[in-house]
């Protein structure tokens, strides 16, 4: 039984999103006696965020729902000098164009799991452009640059470990770490905030904040960090053979979506459906206890439930229906990502190993052929095994399209337009 007595920690709790807190019995008086604000900074490398950044959103969501403000901060600023957390080499710069562009992408997200707007629990976006980019550096040195110690900076993880492999660590990047500190002062003086967020690999970054905050305004600040995710298999979370997971459906369509949950070992349902469902922990327990051909049940909830929270209910019971007509009934499902091929083309005729790296299944002819040999390609459900086959027009369905199949898992519809 948890042992804390505010709601919010305890949702977090049973859980599984603390890995560490700065101050736990602390924050968790805080919690319990006031309405907090808390923060989670999100560079804007990448026009969406991915599945890895998930847990962070949810623990935003959880906290807005147990009766707090949330703050999703971009980092239209630190973007500009990149983190050096887990990272071996400094990060590409980014132009002021992409990284605005970037911005815009990232935003869509919050708004599926949040709700904005000016009453006391609603959540706010804030960009750490908005000061930093102000910052005159003599003034900053003075004011900031003095409470931190460079014996302590060298000694965090994000720091020791890429002087210890002797890679290069720009003076641009050995400056994160006061900026994000100094984010959190600015975002206190704005806000009231007084609890910064974040993934285990931040852990020293944040605490830097929690410091800066004590020596700059007299103030006690709280770190709440998560577990480093990684599927019971050992791999990284939001990582598969294809690539980043995305969260906006312009990148990674819902179905694709609804599939990459589907897909998770056995060994993370019960643990995934805690992190990224708000089904009920008695839902959840039912769900976890099922053993062999039903735990796939599991993951079909887990599938659907992960998916409407994204994507809506509609998308989510859609893509699930179109999983099991596909899979289960072996039809041509209309609701398959779909690639358009002009009319012509498909009058001419296309190679069927140029077809599968059209369509994504695979990322080259030689991918493909190998997959043929191995009978994992199909064509209207039947296996193809010649590798020199073109595909005509004389191949649609009655629902004019194509199906492609790699495996029994992956789909993609051709349609001639």
């Amino acid at each position: 039984m948890s042992a804390y007595k505010s709601e919010f920690m305890k949702v977090l709790d049973e859980r599984g999103f603390i890995h560490q807190t700065s101050d736990a019995e602390g924050l968790d008086r805080l919690c319990a006696s006031e309405i907090v604000t808390a923060y989670i900074g999100f560079d804007c490398t990448a026009t969406s965020l991915h599945v890895g950044s998930l847990v962070q959103i949810m623990m935003l969501y959880w906290l807005q729902q147990t009766g707090h403000r949330p703050i999703a901060l971009m980092g239209g600023g630190t973007t500009r000098v990149g983190d050096p957390t887990g990272k071996d080499e400094s990060r590409k710069v980014l132009s002021d164009e992409t990284i605005e562009q970037n911005k815009a992408g990232i935003k869509q997200v919050f708004e599926k799991f949040l709700s904005f707007g000016e009453g006391p629990t609603d959540a706010l976006m804030m960009d750490n452009a908005e000061w930093l980019l102000k910052i005159n550096y003599l003034e900053f040195l003075r004011d900031v640059g003095r409470h931190f110690s460079v014996n302590q900076m060298i000694q965090r993880d994000s720091v020791r470990l890429r002087l210890e492999r002797e890679q290069h660590l720009s003076f641009l990047e050995f400056n994160y770490m006061l900026l994000q500190g100094y984010d959190f002062v600015e975002i206190y003086k704005r806000t009231g905030c007084r609890l910064q967020m974040g993934g285990s690999d931040q852990w020293g970054n944040i605490l830097s904040g929690v410091d800066l905050g004590r020596r700059m305004v007299e103030k006690e600040f709280y770190a709440l960090t998560t577990p480093l995710l990684t599927t019971a298999s050992g791999a990284k979370m939001g990582k598969t053979a294809d690539g980043a997971v995305w969260l906006n459906a312009d990148m990674l369509s819902p179905y694709d979506y609804w599939q990459f949950w589907r897909n998770t070992e056995d060994g993370d349902v019960e643990r995934f459906l805690k992190l990224f469902t708000v089904l009920p922990m008695e839902e959840i327990a039912r769900l976890a206890s099922l053993e062999g051909a039903e735990i796939n049940e599991a993951k079909k909830t887990l599938a659907t439930e992960a998916t409407a929270l994204l994507h809506g209910r509609d998308a989510a019971e859609a893509a699930a229906e179109t999983a099991r007509r596909a899979f289960e009934e072996g039809q041509s499902a209309e609701g398959l990502p779909t690639i358009e091929v002009p009319q012509a083309e498909m009058e001419a005729g296309i190679g069927l190993l140029s077809a599968y790296v059209t369509a994504g299944l695979c990322q080259s002819n030689g991918e493909a052929r190998r997959n043929i040999k191995g009978s994992a390609v199909r064509v209207n459900d039947k296996v193809e095994q010649n590798e020199k086959r073109v595909l005509t027009l004389e191949d649609l369905t009655e629902d004019g399209i194509i199906k492609l199949s790699l495996g029994k898992k992956k789909h993609v519809l051709i349609r001639p337009v």
